[in-house]
């Protein structure tokens, strides 16, 4: 049965996991508000908007393509778009070339600091998918593809990488690095039987769950340099210390004895704390005489 033009959409936006999103993009936001010390201009939001969708857009594109082998041996990962079928390999494709030009395009149309950057951008994204095949960091290398997106942010409003972008930059990079431990403890048998790495795989489930914490420890003390470096204050240092509330709760869900809420520890926690974290940016930001 031919899937209808409403039902290609969908498999286009699962493709790249559309829904997540949320994991980077309120942090790009929080990034340019605090840079622009308020709202920044319109303009400039809808080319970050952008440049976000291209480049995310064309790196999980290409993730999937280079993984559709793997995610068809894997019972996880066969009913994904390109092992099903649901999406030829011509579209994604298309998709992957589509999205990096718009990224190139709304890059120029930022400053020249943005384009010069862009191609060393969609190199980091690129080359993540390629990891998992000879190095347990991977985690590391996808921490910094999303850590990369405040950093993009600061330099579209301010035309530099600013110190204080460094610091939200790292604090990203643990978060997901501690978050995709978590979600790569679903998939530890497979992968050690694929020859794939994970960090899950080197030092096994227990003591990868450990790690995740002290990689989320060092999350919460880079929000805090961060907030120490914009000059923020107390409603946002609260905010910190309830994020790291968030934090404990997501560890409780997950055990080395019981891993069936890892979804809810990957997705539904991760996304409250990117929200959250925009909101008391944004408040934080919005309170200043």
């Amino acid at each position: 049965m031919t899937a209808t033009f409403p039902q290609k959409i969908g498999h286009y936006l699962e493709l790249v996991k559309f829904s997540h999103t949320i994991f980077a993009l309120p942090f790009a936001l929080a990034a340019m508000i605090v840079a622009a010390n308020g709202v920044p201009k319109l303009e400039i939001f809808a080319w970050v908007l952008l440049a976000m969708v291209g480049a995310r857009t064309a790196g999980m594109g290409f993730n999937r393509v280079v993984d559709r082998n793997i995610d068809a041996k894997n019972p996880r990962t066969q009913g994904r778009e390109i092992p099903s079928g649901k999406v030829s390999l011509r579209g994604a494709w298309a998709l992957i070339l589509g999205s990096s030009a718009l990224f190139f395009w709304a890059a120029f149309n930022i400053n020249f600091l943005a384009f010069a950057l862009s191609p060393l951008t969609l190199g980091v994204l690129f080359f993540y998918s390629f990891c998992k095949r000879f190095t347990s960091a991977s985690h590391f290398v996808l921490g910094l593809c999303l850590g990369i997106a405040p950093v993009g942010a600061w330099v579209a409003v301010t035309g530099q990488i600013g110190i204080p972008s460094g610091a939200l930059c790292a604090a990203v990079l643990f978060w997901v690095a501690g978050f995709d431990i978590i979600y790569a403890t679903m998939d530890a048998d497979f992968d050690a039987q694929n020859g794939l790495h994970s960090m899950v795989r080197k030092l096994g489930v227990a003591r990868a769950l450990q790690f995740a914490k002290v990689l989320h420890a060092g999350f919460a003390v880079n929000l805090v340099l961060f907030g120490i470096l914009a000059n923020l204050g107390a409603i946002y240092f609260v905010a910190v210390a309830l994020i790291a509330a968030f934090l404990v709760y997501e560890h409780t869900l997950v055990s080395p004895r019981d891993l069936r809420r890892v979804n809810a520890a990957f997705f539904t926690v991760n996304g409250a704390i990117a929200v959250f974290f925009l909101c008391a940016v944004a408040l934080e930001v919005g309170m200043k005489p």
